[in-house]
C-alpha cells in the first residue's frame, strides 16, 4: 500500500479491524516509508482488501493497493533492530474471519458515507454516539437505531473519506460495561 501518511496506522486501522480479512502482519518499507506490505490471513481476503482499498481516499490522498511478489511478511531476525516497522497481529482479538464459512464473510462492503455500528450498550443513544463522531472533526448527517436491536445503529457521514476515517478512530472503540463499538461499512444509507 501507498500513499498515506501514518501507513503502519492507518493499514492496521482500515485491515485490522477485520473489514475485508484478518491482517497477520504488517512491515513499513525502511526506505519508502509511505509504502508497506500487509500479510493478511490467505489470498481471498488480500484480494478483497485490495479491491476495496484501491484508491479510496484517505487524510486527502488516495490509496494505492496492489499485490506483491512477496507472500509473507517477515520478522525482523533476533537482535535486528527494525525500528519499529514491523508488527505482528497473528494473535489479534479483533479478527473476524478465523471459522471458515463465518457469517461475517456476508457482510463485506466496499467503503460507503454509512457505517454500521454493533455492540452498543443500553446506556448509550443517539446523541452519544453523535458527539462520538463529531468529536474527531467528522460531520453526522443521519443515524437510526435498528427498530428491533438497539445494539445497532446506522450512522451516516458527510463522505466516503469521513466515514473511513470514523471507522479508522472509532473501531474497537470502549463505550463502557465491557463493550467495545463495532464499526463496518454499511450496504444501506438512511
Amino acid at each position: 500500500m501507498k500513499n498515506a501518511s501514518g501507513v503502519c496506522c492507518v493499514l492496521t486501522c482500515v485491515c485490522s479491524p477485520g473489514v475485508y480479512g484478518d491482517v497477520m502482519r504488517v512491515k513499513i518499507l525502511f526506505n519508502k516509508k509511505d509504502n508497506a506490505l500487509v500479510q493478511m490471513a490467505d489470498g481471498t481476503q488480500a484480494q478483497l482488501a485490495m479491491s476495496h482499498l484501491n484508491g479510496v481516499r484517505l487524510h486527502g490522498r488516495s490509496l494505492r493497493v496492489s499485490m506483491s511478489k512477496h507472500t509473507t511478511v517477515q520478522l525482523p531476525r533476533e537482535g535486528h533492530e527494525d525500528q519499529g516497522l514491523t508488527k505482528d497481529y497473528a494473535t489479534s482479538p479483533l479478527h473476524r474471519f478465523k471459522k471458515p464459512g463465518s457469517k461475517n464473510y456476508n457482510n463485506i462492503y466496499p467503503p460507503s458515507g454509512t457505517l454500521h455500528l454493533s455492540n452498543i450498550p443500553p446506556a448509550v443513544g443517539e446523541e452519544d454516539l453523535k458527539a462520538l463522531f463529531s468529536s474527531s472533526g467528522a460531520s453526522v448527517t443521519a443515524f437510526k437505531f435498528f427498530q428491533k436491536d438497539r445494539k445497532m445503529a446506522l450512522i451516516q457521514m458527510s463522505s466516503v473519506e469521513e466515514a473511513v476515517e470514523s471507522l479508522i478512530e472509532f473501531h474497537n472503540h470502549d463505550l463502557g460495561d465491557n463493550h467495545h463499538l463495532r464499526v463496518s461499512f454499511s450496504k444501506s444509507t438512511i
